[in-house]
């Protein structure tokens, strides 16, 4: 009996061992479909690993933003594995803040990574963060109100057609809204979709001396039309909506149109989500006087901040969420259209183009996309629906607010463009530019 107690003690001090010896990531992350069924399929990843454990914070966007700016500009240390985009990674990659995403496992194989995709991630050669996605723009809209009202949708849009495509399908008695577009406040919300909208009428954020252009004609002309557009034929409330909200109502058949991230394509075509699933159309985003930045380029990514004290663990889990055998995993659960999309050549096979009607427009708009230049004229920044500077992101919120309170009719988009003309320029003159 006194053996078998001691085995038995010894069998949970090494179970307790082993307890204190499973290093816990915390993980934060955005509220989108994606990243939820990664920390759905992560069991997969802690079953694997069984000395590694994840803690998830999974957050709004807007909120995620803000909370990981606060976070790793005060090393504040909170998180072992930050989702952020390509502005992120390379203004907080140049800063020292992120850990290189060097030496990763053999079977990751970097190269398969789209090019565009790598460089929009790294700073003077060096990766700081994994793509988990990529993502363009483009148009989605209902085949079968098309067809009624006798309408044919454009390979190559423009904003005009798209606004006598809304007039003619905005059926509001009937819970029918011509078109839905992002309206909720933030840099990285409505100011994602305006700026391309913008970019389409020619405009630009800044000129080449760096000072603002939004009391210029075609930021005017841009300005006008989106809250005109949105305004007439869109949603009530449309002021409050971001692309989950727009998502949701489009797949319960309430848009005619909508033009958002090419990663909705997988979320709209899935009959157990949409309720339109075999009813939706894939095209370009709309252009108007030009081609040139119309369509957006954007990647969520996975990245380790240099106040980690489990760098090599979080290394371990970002590699797996973003490899070909995560790609198998979710092929294998949730069917071959929702391997996330935009970030390999590999996943572009046969087997998914043929599952995926969104792919060949997805793939060509992410060709197409032309980061350092986005507008007709030319700028001296990198970025199509953001400026990748330090201050972009304050300021690109504020001039958020001010479109939304535009959209809400709270002032006249006259009024608003100046404001933003006067706010922007304080603020540039206060980071000293131009520089």
């Amino acid at each position: 009996m006194k053996a078998f107690n001691l085995l038995l003690g010894t069998a949970c001090m090494a179970s307790i061992a082993l307890a204190q010896a499973a290093e816990t990531l915390t993980v934060a992350t955005v509220n989108n479909a994606d990243m939820i069924r990664m920390q759905r399929l992560s069991k997969t990843f802690e079953q694997q690993n069984p000395d590694i454990k994840l803690n998830w914070v999974v957050l709004e966007e807007n909120v995620l933003r803000q909370r990981l700016t606060t976070d790793i500009a005060t090393q504040g240390g909170q998180f072992d594995v930050l989702t952020i985009g390509m502005y992120e990674a390379s203004l907080w990659g140049d800063k020292g803040w992120l850990a290189p995403m060097k030496n990763l496992p053999d079977d990751y194989d970097l190269d398969d990574v789209f090019p565009s995709v790598r460089e929009g991630l790294s700073v003077d050669g060096t990766l700081y963060a994994l793509p988990f996605y990529a993502e363009s723009s483009m148009t989605y809209y209902r085949t079968d109100l098309f067809e009624q009202a006798g309408l044919d949708m454009p390979e190559h849009p423009t904003w005009s057609q798209m606004a006598e495509f809304a007039e003619k399908l905005h059926k509001p008695g009937e819970d029918q809204y011509g078109i839905c577009l992002r309206g909720k406040a933030g840099w990285g919300e409505n100011m994602a979709l305006v700026t391309t909208v913008a970019n389409a009428f020619g405009a630009r954020w800044f000129d080449e001396k760096w000072q603002p252009e939004f009391d210029g004609p075609e930021w005017t002309k841009a300005a006008n039309f989106y809250v005109d557009l949105l305004s007439q034929y869109g949603p009530p409330g449309a002021s409050s909506n971001g692309f989950n909200e727009n998502l949701a109502l489009f797949n319960s058949g309430k848009c005619a149109m909508w033009v958002d991230a090419t990663v909705a394509g997988s979320f709209m075509t899935d009959e157990s989500q949409s309720k339109v699933a075999d009813k939706v159309g894939f095209t370009f985003a709309p252009q108007e006087t030009t081609d040139k930045g119309s369509a957006w380029l954007y990647s969520w990514a996975l990245a380790i901040p240099t106040s980690s004290q489990q760098k090599d663990a979080a290394k371990t889990f970002t590699a797996w969420a973003t490899s070909k055998a995560y790609a198998k995993l979710v092929a294998e659960t949730d069917g071959v259209a929702n391997v996330p999309p935009g970030t390999r050549e590999s996943t572009y096979n046969e087997q998914y183009m043929a599952a995926a009607p969104f792919a060949e427009i997805t793939l060509e708009s992410l060709k197409q996309a032309d980061p350092a230049s986005p507008s007709a004229k030319p700028v001296p920044y990198v970025g199509i629906q953001l400026v990748t500077i330090p201050e972009f992101q304050a300021i690109g919120t504020q001039v958020g607010k001010m479109f939304s309170a535009a959209l809400t009719g709270q002032m006249p988009v006259e009024q608003m463009l100046t404001a933003v003309q006067q706010s922007t320029t304080r603020e540039m003159k206060r980071a000293g530019y131009p520089k």
